[in-house]
């Protein structure tokens, strides 16, 4: 059980507070709550904006299921479709600010309420199997990171 307390201090702002925590290890859930921590913007944008070449498009992050650079143009893939963008995927990820995405390799992000199942591939390397039959790779450089957000 996590436990939390408030102390006042002048010295920090409300934007930028400092966050303590007292554990007598520092172990995987420790690991994974400064992880949390660390990602915690405030609020998740409720929709977010994306400019196609043709529309502005008013996306539901949880309608998102997997976010993928392809020959310089990010490919979003949705439970409704597939959206294109020039936008970078670290931009995307800053405007994102949920923690449901998982950078799976340095092109993609996916959303863990999509996932279904994680299989072996090669050389250390894993396979993402998502809803509506999309599967993508999991480079082995983030395998590790994956497997911390899923708790295992």
């Amino acid at each position: 059980m996590v436990k939390s307390r408030f102390e006042q201090n002048p010295a920090f702002s409300t934007e930028a507070p400092l966050v303590t925590i007292a554990a007598a290890t520092q172990d995987a859930n420790i690991q994974r709550l400064m992880a949390y921590l660390d990602q915690y913007t405030g609020m998740t944008p409720p929709i977010l904006p994306i400019k196609t070449t043709d529309q502005l498009v008013l996306l539901k992050p949880k309608q998102l299921t997997l976010a993928d650079i392809n020959a310089g143009d990010l490919v979003l893939t949705t439970t409704s479709g597939i959206l294109t963008t020039r936008e970078t995927l670290v931009h995307f990820k800053q405007r994102l600010a949920n923690p449901n995405f998982v950078q799976i390799s340095k092109h993609a992000l996916l959303n863990l309420d999509h996932l279904l199942a994680l299989s072996e591939s090669f050389s250390g390397a894993m396979t993402a199997k998502l809803s509506h039959d999309i599967t993508t790779s999991v480079s082995r450089k983030y395998v590790q990171s994956l497997l911390q957000h899923l708790a295992l």
